[in-house]
């Protein structure tokens, strides 16, 4: 363990989970250690298809079957989370972790008011006083921007996309939850909105001092809401650090290929690249430096190795053999 695990809320070391497919297992978490801290907020940021999901799901224990955890371990507070039986973990769950996931409208059922949403979670775990988990569920929502007694009078359709995800936060927040991952939440909503529940992502931050893993494919989004930053591709960390550090200094040939393709407001447009090549296939993943096949300072020893994650900065971990004195 190390000394960063011992001082985390969250640890990851050597997550290996795979999806079952007709050509094989894909290897969709591939080795991922990774620490989280108490009361910042984690941005984990890669493409389509990197494995950010799967990670959430697989420290939720919510992984679609087939899916398998082949190693590693999870540790919550000391607590190695993936040994808890089942039934234990479920009242652990949303009590310590909780999650707001990419799509409101499925996540809620469409057959009941959002008013029994939350009393349906308080009573699985043994909160049975109507009134006291509907004057908390009213100052969530209240906090939130909502109208109380409109909203949890209403059925989820009744409510629009931004509702409904600050429904699914307040009901996340209902346990009072140590740690919250959020997967995307703001992927299905315009900008507007987007832009409103970021600043209520950070109110929260700052009144809770909650503990945050914040899942994303957009790194304006990363820049401006997290403390650390980690950078996933092909299922495995290739870059992690203090997010200021990473933005202005990215080391890792990936992370310079992913703020690249953004548009800037002070670069000219013609600076802006996408990243050549596709991401690999992980049935079948390249040897060595999964990137190798996409990037521009490719070496010998890129395509046969597999590169360590070292400290390239203070605070700052790349797995890249550019940085690696031989």
């Amino acid at each position: 363990m190390s000394k960063d695990s011992l001082h985390s809320l969250l640890s990851i070391e050597d997550l290996r989970v795979v999806h079952q497919s007709g050509r094989g297992f894909v290897k969709a978490v591939d080795g991922v250690s990774l620490n989280v801290f108490r009361g910042e907020v984690l941005g984990i940021v890669g493409e389509s298809g990197s494995g950010k999901s799967t990670l959430a799901h697989t420290v939720l224990r919510i992984l679609p079957p087939p899916a398998q955890v082949l190693g590693g371990s999870i540790t919550f507070n000391g607590i190695d989370i993936l040994r808890i039986p089942e039934n234990e973990f479920r009242k652990f769950r949303w009590r310590k972790l909780a999650m707001v996931p990419q799509t409101a409208l499925n996540a809620l059922n469409p057959t009941m008011k959002i008013a029994e949403h939350f009393l349906e979670t308080a009573r699985f775990h043994g909160i049975k006083d109507r009134g006291q988990v509907m004057e908390k569920a009213s100052k969530l929502l209240e906090f939130l921007g909502l109208e109380p007694s409109r909203v949890l009078s209403s059925y989820p359709h009744e409510l629009s996309g931004g509702m409904r995800q600050r429904v699914l936060i307040a009901l996340s927040l209902l346990l009072d939850p140590e740690l919250l991952i959020l997967d995307e939440p703001t992927t299905a909503l315009d900008v507007l909105t987007q832009r409103f529940i970021l600043d209520l992502l950070k109110d929260i931050k700052a009144k809770l001092n909650l503990t945050m893993i914040f899942i994303t494919h957009d790194i304006a989004i990363i820049a401006d809401l997290a403390d650390r930053v980690a950078v996933m591709y092909a299922g495995k960390i290739v870059e992690v650090g203090n997010v200021y550090t990473v933005f202005k200094n990215a080391k890792h040939p990936y992370s310079q290929a992913l703020i690249k393709s953004v548009p800037s407001l002070v670069d000219k447009l013609d600076d802006m690249k996408p990243i050549p090549g596709s991401p690999p296939d992980l049935v079948n993943p390249p040897p060595g430096c999964r990137f190798h096949p996409r990037c521009s300072f490719t070496m010998d020893i890129c395509r046969k190795e597999e590169p360590p994650m070292i400290e390239a900065d203070k605070g700052c971990f790349v797995a890249c053999w550019l940085y690696v004195k031989r």
